[in-house]
């Protein structure tokens, strides 16, 4: 399988720009790595990301509509450097605003507010498309929940299947909440005989595996699977089974944390929320790292046994996490 049709991505490893499109973000450590946070700083620093990104063969970049400036950044560099449809993958979402107005500090407004409604579909679809359309290849709903309802809403589900249609996108959904394995089920049910979702992005990681057997049978269905916040926001370096499993075998904590999803059956394409070149390059390690993994399923499963927490104490953990 592969994210799109018309192109088989080099790496299962792609860039994704929810760190990289906006001042604020809740990933551990990312203050330390981001030079000005004003719009023009943002944008040359996503820049070089990106541009290190296909100079060491990546292909797939993922965007949003509440990831500020994301989708802005990213069809501003494809316009410059001259890239062609045909010559990269582009999955975007739609159903969360961006509400921060440029700042990392908001009094307690949300950084972002989600908005399943069928107009808020039919607006933001009309933005993605004046800004990247053309290289949309994938289109999510953003962070579907069974609370949201969306996968209940007939005349959503109904201009789903018109975009895809109508403009050649395939559809996905990305998921969240400890219920992920019901929403993900769910997604398999919606549409009836005619499958609606191509793409199924979740949360998974050495230490939130809750989704694992749903994943599996998603993957069996012949639904892509996409992992975000494969390291777990940055808490998956500050994993002791982790760390020490990584210098054991003379590898960064980063790119094992990566090749322990890359290895996993449900065969995933993961997402890279780097900030910089140099993190980026770690990231990308984890190809090598995750055949060796693949090869020992021993090595495999002690790892994910060590690192494992519960879901709803991970959930929690990350619900408290602060913007930077």
């Amino acid at each position: 399988m592969g994210l799109t049709p018309k192109f088989e991505v080099p790496f299962r490893i792609g860039v994704g720009l929810a760190a990289l499109g906006r001042p604020g973000y809740i990933n551990l450590g990312r203050e330390q790595h981001l030079g000005g946070r004003d719009e023009a700083s943002m944008q040359a620093q996503a820049f070089q990301v990106l541009d290190a990104a296909w100079a060491s063969g990546v292909r797939w970049f993922d965007a949003a509509r509440s990831y500020g400036k994301a989708e802005e950044f990213l069809g501003a560099w494809l316009r410059e450097r001259g890239i062609k449809p045909s010559e990269v993958c582009v999955s975007s979402k739609w159903g969360y605003r961006y509400n921060a107005g440029w700042r990392v500090t908001t009094d307690g407004e949300p950084h972002e507010i989600k908005d399943h409604s069928l107009a808020h579909l039919r607006s933001q679809t009309l933005e993605t498309a004046a800004l990247i359309g053309e290289y949309v290849d994938l289109y999510q709903i953003h962070s579907a929940t069974l609370d949201s309802g969306v996968l209940d809403d007939e005349a959503v589900l109904a201009e789903l299947r018109a975009i895809k249609a109508e403009r050649g996108w395939r559809i996905g959904a990305s998921v969240s909440s400890p219920a992920q394995a019901d929403v993900v089920a769910k997604a398999l049910e919606a549409g009836g005989d005619e499958k609606l979702f191509d793409a199924l992005q979740v949360t998974y990681n050495v230490l939130e595996q809750g989704p694992h057997d749903a994943l599996v049978r998603a993957a069996e269905a012949g639904v892509d699977i996409i992992v975000k916040e494969a390291m777990a926001n940055g808490r998956a370096l500050e994993c002791a089974p982790l760390v020490a499993k990584a210098a054991e075998l003379d590898v960064a904590p980063d790119a094992l944390a990566l090749a322990a999803v890359l290895a996993q059956p449900f065969r995933p394409h993961v997402l890279s929320g780097a900030v910089t070149a140099d993190q980026l390059a770690s990231n990308l390690g984890a190809d090598a790292c995750a055949r060796r993994l693949a090869d020992d399923p021993d090595l495999l499963a002690e790892l994910m046994r060590a690192c494992r927490q519960d879901g709803a104490a991970y959930w929690k953990d990350r619900g408290a996490l602060a913007w930077n």
